[in-house]
């Protein structure tokens, strides 16, 4: 045997150790990879909320800068005209007799109202920018009492410009209690005067550059005085609650 060679000799866990006493190399020791990889998607995470919220906050701001820049002004919405196409009243007046056999035509137990008029609404935008407006909705009330409503289509209009809107509310035949009723029959036998409210939202944003501005709101509320004698309107006011979020 050659004096470098050295004899090898199993230790009793199966492993081969030098002789003169030196011993075999430890095991290599073994890391769990699971934490840095954690902390790797952790980061990750981070660093992608951070680049959503810096875009978001840059959006916001371009979009808030070019808003001030335009400085958007309230949508104007005026009810220019209203023409009365059709009234009519009908009573269910049944009689009775007294205790003398006499017939009495007590108050009107029930009235149905009938009507038609058209409405002209003049949309102004007095802005830089223009305006999309939803679908409005219009209520004729009377005392209270809903009778009838119509609907406008939402439309676009263009920047500096004006457009009229048309609307048709037609009531056929509301049906009308007893004492609602015999106000009905005093204001337009007695009065020659039947008062009417008009109420409706008209939904609006304001756009700039392709983005809409958050929803806001006109009210309408008029109150119009009809003539069933001549079929026309005698008086008419207006009030506009102006935006509204």
């Amino acid at each position: 045997m050659p004096p470098h060679a050295r004899e090898m000799r199993p230790t009793p866990n199966g492993d081969y150790h030098r002789r003169h006493g030196l011993s075999a190399a430890p095991p290599l020791a073994y890391y769990p990879r699971s934490s840095s990889s954690s902390a790797s998607f952790k980061g990750c995470c981070c660093c992608l909320f951070l680049l959503s919220s810096f875009l978001l906050l840059l959006v916001l701001a371009v979009f808030l800068i070019i808003f001030l820049a335009v400085k958007p002004e309230k949508p104007q919405f005026d009810l220019q005209q209203v023409g009365v196409q059709y009234m009519g009243i009908s009573t269910s007046n049944p009689s009775s007799l007294d205790g003398t056999g006499t017939a009495v035509s007590p108050s009107p137990t029930t009235a149905s109202l009938s009507l038609t008029i058209h409405l002209l609404f003049t949309a102004v935008n007095p802005n830089k920018v223009g305006i999309k407006y939803g679908e409005s909705r219009f209520t004729v009330m009377y005392r209270g009492i809903p009778l009838g409503k119509a609907s406008v289509p939402g439309f676009y209009q263009e920047a500096h410009s004006t457009r009229n809107v048309e609307a048709t509310i037609a009531v056929d035949r509301a049906n009308l209690m007893q004492a609602d009723a015999a106000d009905l029959i005093r204001d337009a036998s007695l009065s020659d005067r039947v008062q009417l409210r008009v109420l409706g939202d008209v939904g609006a944003k304001i756009r700039v550059l392709d983005f809409d501005s958050p929803g806001v709101q006109v009210s309408v509320d008029c109150a119009i005085v009809i003539s069933p004698r001549k079929q026309s309107i005698t008086d008419k006011q207006c009030g506009f609650d102006g935006l509204s979020v």
